[in-house]
């Protein structure tokens, strides 16, 4: 049994995390658009209705296949660090650590961006027609999702007294809003409206427009009202100080969202694509490499031999994600020699029986590993949501009664938004939007949303691939999925989740390929993922031995899991990642999709 059905159909199939969006992009393709359409306006929704977790001023990377060219690319919608953020400069200001909310750790804007770049090259429609959903639901308001109600009443006192703006914005009558209530964002509607009114005043070919709308964001009066912003306001922060910004109109001014190829390795006979190491995109396929030397089918779906394989592998690739990932502009990432097959026999051959609590990176090509020490700052005193500012994650959480036995709720961490689109003509699109979140930064005034904290990411001791530069882009947690089978888009799909993206989205991969469950089925196999490595966000929490599993695990697979020296931390059922995914039937092109129950908001629509 299921908790919904595998949806299938002949004309599109849209799955995200909010009913809205995904009703938003079925219904771009019901009015003669293409996926890329769908997803461009499914995309924009996601910013309004989803304002904890993503939003104009985040990130997102999108992964396309065009069925015209029968090309697989990446759209890579994540911002670079602005040209005053250097190491020296946060060292002036007494920081080692890069603050995970506040205006210092914003990179430019990328989502905005990408989702025209996307509509520009691939799309049909006309902006005003892809951007008429969004604009509606900040208009005529949107319910409010109890996650994002709950966050707003942790950050009520921040809002009031400090981020007057965002109080401004997510308050009503000075109150948190009611989950499930309509909540309005007419700042960020009259923004959409003002960059279409830009857009059309420029002429009327389609693209025309959108590369207008492209600069009325990017070096207009959007870049405008955030440059004034930061350059004229300190702002309360995670450092629980005041601080400037350093991004500038210039430094959006100078950016263009781009076109590149994906990474990719087969798998079972699958083309699996990732975005590159500038994403954590490549550490789902040094998984699959590593993988692929076991027979998970015959260990059995969920036993301890499978979970114990594939922890130990996500332990090893994700070691190479934090000594060798990095923005390739800037550092020469082995990604070649790391998805070889030697190098992964070496790697293999390290797991064991017993699980390991040493991180271990390899040396590929004989290069020697680094990875930086991590301080163990403690957050500034103050009141309670001083310390959520603290955490990087946009995950708020309220103080709560521990449940006993099962690790509550609230501790079940997770962040970004997740949408698939594909249509009858064979195009597939998988996305995962994130940053801008409410508790990033405050509401830029006038404009309606905040924006994104990805250069937290960075470090500032000099000399990792992943170290703070101008104008290079922190490596992202943001790791969409698009396969192939046969030279034709077969599966797209995704997950909120951080550092956990790529071990959510793993076990939904294997449970349908390895276990051969289909989509609705697999989306809600156990959930489980390591917590072995530092996390991206600050303040780099991590625990070697640590093994988060849902709660409807056997007693005996937890049993045998902390035999072998793992630490199995039990947690709600239904509380890790919302994976949202769509393909195609093989045998007869059906159109598929299947949304998972947790969150009790992601779906999926078929027709």
């Amino acid at each position: 049994m299921t908790t919904r059905p595998e949806l299938r159909g002949t004309f599109g199939a849209v799955s995200s995390t909010h009913w809205l969006a995904s009703a938003a992009g079925m219904a771009a393709l019901e009015a003669g658009g293409n996926a890329f359409d769908a997803a461009a306006a499914a995309g924009f929704v996601l910013q309004v209705v989803e304002p904890h977790l993503n939003g104009p001023g985040g990130d997102v990377p999108i992964l396309v296949f065009d069925a015209a060219s029968d090309r697989t690319q990446v759209i890579c919608g994540q911002g670079p660090m602005p040209q005053a953020a250097t190491p020296a400069a946060f060292r002036a200001l007494g920081l080692s650590r890069i603050p995970g909310s506040g205006l210092l750790p914003a990179t430019v804007p990328g989502a905005f961006g990408a989702w025209l770049r996307l509509l520009e090259e691939h799309g049909t429609m006309r902006l005003a027609q892809v951007l008429q959903y969004a604009v509606g639901c900040a208009a005529d308001g949107y319910p409010v999702l109890p996650k994002a109600a709950e966050a707003i009443g942790v950050l009520a006192d921040l809002f009031r007294e400090e981020w007057t703006e965002s109080g401004r914005t997510y308050l009503v009558d000075g109150a948190p809003p009611r989950p499930r209530s309509r909540l309005r964002n007419p700042a960020l509607a009259e923004t959409y409206r003002r960059i279409l009114k830009e857009a059309e005043a420029a002429g009327s070919g389609r693209e025309q427009q959108i590369r207008a709308a492209h600069r009325a964001f990017y070096s207009g009066f959007v870049a405008e009202a955030i440059d004034a912003h930061l350059r004229g306001t300190d702002v309360l922060d995670a450092t629980g100080r005041r601080h400037r910004g350093l991004l500038t109109g210039d430094d959006m001014a100078r950016w263009q969202p781009r076109t590149e190829d994906t990474v990719s390795r087969v798998y079972r006979g699958l083309e699996v694509h990732k975005p590159g190491p500038w994403s954590q995109g490549p550490v789902f396929l040094q998984q699959l490499a590593l993988l692929e030397g076991f027979d998970l089918a015959a260990m059995g779906l969920d036993s301890a031999d499978h979970l114990h394989t594939v922890i130990e592998c996500a332990k090893l690739a994700y070691a190479d994600r934090e000594a060798w990932y990095g923005d390739p502009d800037f550092t020469d990432v082995p990604l070649t020699a790391l998805l070889s097959e030697d190098y992964t026999d070496e790697r293999r051959r390290l797991v064991g029986d017993r699980a390991s609590g040493t991180l271990r990176p390899g040396a590929p090509a004989g290069r020697p590993p680094r990875i930086p020490a991590l301080d163990r700052a403690e957050p500034p005193a103050g009141p309670y949501w001083q310390g959520q500012l603290y955490d990087g994650l946009p995950t708020v959480t309220a103080p709560a009664v521990p449940v006993p036995s099962v690790v509550a709720a609230t501790e079940a961490r997770g962040d970004t938004c997740c949408l698939t689109v594909t249509d009858r003509h064979g195009n597939m699109v998988a996305a995962t939007p994130s940053g801008g979140w409410l508790k990033s930064s405050p509401v830029i005034p006038g404009l309606g949303f905040p924006l994104g904290t990805r250069g937290q990411m960075a470090w500032l001791e000099e000399g990792h691939p992943n170290s703070l530069a101008p104008g290079k882009r922190p490596r992202t947690t943001l790791s969409p999925t698009l396969v192939l089978q046969e030279g034709r888009a077969r599966l797209a799909f995704g997950t909120p989740g951080g550092d956990q993206q790529d071990q959510w989205t793993l076990g939904f991969f294997l449970a349908h390929v390895d276990f051969g469950l289909d989509l609705q089925r697999a989306v809600e196999t156990l959930a489980f993922h390591s917590e072995h490595v530092p996390s991206s966000f600050t303040p780099r929490t991590h625990r070697p031995l640590a093994v988060r599993i849902e709660s409807r695990r056997s007693d005996a697979v937890a049993a045998d899991l902390a035999r072998r020296g793992h630490a199995p931390v039990t947690v709600p059922d239904w509380s890790l990642g919302k994976v949202c995914a769509v393909g195609v039937e093989p045998r007869d092109g059906l159109l598929l999709a299947a949304a998972s129950p947790r969150g009790e908001q992601a779906y999926a629509v078929v027709r």
